[in-house]
């Protein structure tokens, strides 16, 4: 076997920032080559495993060090979550647009609350971190702040989209404006669960070099069809999960108040409720292929991709009531998510790379609020044409 074979080599280099220092260590032998190269938050590891690469993260938050956060986050929102549904509508209601604007400001304070805490935090427990010893804990904490909020921005933008379809499906289905809500945080409970799925097998599937070229190419695709493939209608009576569901349960022709289920000389019926959500959570594993590889486009953190995206989705619902009526308005949207999501996918196939291993959150930022912001503004200044009669 030739020698070049056999020899291996590891290189260690932590360059944070301008001042920090660096060094560089050689060591041979081993069965894997491995390149480290560490800048700000990625501590990256390229590794001969069966012909690939693999790329493994050094977490600023892990979850054997952090899972009483996940758990206490996760209790805090089931909490938040039953507080919602069990008092302020436990009594089934129009939600008007007053009402929706109030919580869909408590929700978005809330997730900027919680990220100046996280940014806190980190400024507090980095310096106390062993393996961080040495860095400029400041700028870490600065950019998971910043990584935070730029995620939850992708994510709240991204789920506005959702928007559209549920107006398309609540029309469908004749669900009156009163149980929409009822069926919105069912629907987001297991929008919920399916997230967590997702960004698990993310969180695992990332560490793989082939995999992030893969969702970054899928992403640039994704926002090439936006802005150029033509709408196509939503038509769920082809669904054959929803073609399933009819053949196990009979469902009822009428809303049978808010319930999902009823009962009839004994034989338990589905009622249109039930078959509504159940289509609506298809469309959010849907959406959950483009939104959750677009996060890790901006942090490899599980913990900032969990919290972002929880937050995003706790707010949907307010926001479907705030913007149901005007969504029309912002027909320029899609194409700046088009354009937000290609620019997320070239930071995975090529810009991180170009910028030595991370490229700056604040362009990032900046990048995507411009091109979202512009979208809309656009939309408002050359208003869409009416349909022709």
């Amino acid at each position: 076997m030739p020698a070049w074979k056999n020899a291996r080599c590891a290189t260690l280099k932590l360059m944070p920032d301008a001042t920090a220092p660096s060094f560089t260590g050689q060591a041979a032998g081993g069965n894997a080559a491995q390149n480290y190269h560490k800048t700000g938050l990625v501590a990256q590891q390229s590794q001969a495993m069966l012909g690939g690469c693999m790329t493994v993260a050094l977490l600023l938050f892990p979850f054997a060090d952090y899972w009483w956060f996940y758990a206490t986050f996760t209790f805090f929102v089931l909490g938040m979550l039953a507080l919602d549904l069990g008092v302020f509508h436990r009594v089934a209601h129009v939600v008007g647009v007053k009402e929706a604007l109030g919580w869909s400001i408590a929700w978005i304070s809330l997730a900027l609350l919680f990220g100046y805490g996280l940014y806190q935090y980190a400024l507090w427990k980095f310096p106390l971190d062993p393996r961080l010893v040495g860095l400029d804990h400041a700028l870490l904490a600065r950019q998971v702040g910043l990584e935070y909020l730029t995620g939850l921005i992708v994510e709240k933008a991204l789920s506005v989209d959702n928007i559209f379809v549920f107006i398309v499906v609540f029309t469908y289905f004749g669900i009156p404006p009163q149980y929409q809500h009822r069926v919105l945080f069912f629907g987001i409970l297991g929008a919920l669960f399916f997230r967590v799925i997702f960004i698990s097998l993310g969180a695992v599937l990332m560490q793989f070099h082939w995999v992030i070229w893969l969702f970054g190419a899928f992403l640039i695709l994704t926002g090439i069809k936006l802005l150029f493939a033509p709408e196509k209608p939503i038509e769920p009576e082809k669904n054959p999960v929803l073609r399933l569901l009819r053949r196990l349960l009979p469902v009822t022709s009428t809303i049978e108040g808010q319930n999902f289920f009823t009962r009839r000389a004994g034989v338990l019926y589905a009622t249109p409720l039930l078959v509504c959500l159940v289509f609506l959570e298809l469309t959010d594993i849907v959406f959950a292929v483009d939104s959750v590889p677009a996060i890790f486009a901006i942090t490899k953190e599980p913990l900032i991709v969990f919290t972002s995206n929880v937050f995003a989705i706790l707010g949907l619902r307010a926001l479907f009531f705030v913007l149901a009526g005007v969504m029309h308005k912002f027909h320029f949207l899609k194409y700046g998510l088009g354009f937000v999501l290609m620019f997320v996918g070239l930071k995975m196939v090529w810009l991180n790379d170009a910028f030595d291993g991370k490229f700056p959150i604040t362009w990032s930022l900046g990048i995507i609020a411009a091109l979202l912001l512009g979208s809309m503004i656009l939309s408002l200044l050359r208003p869409a044409r009416p349909a022709a009669a």
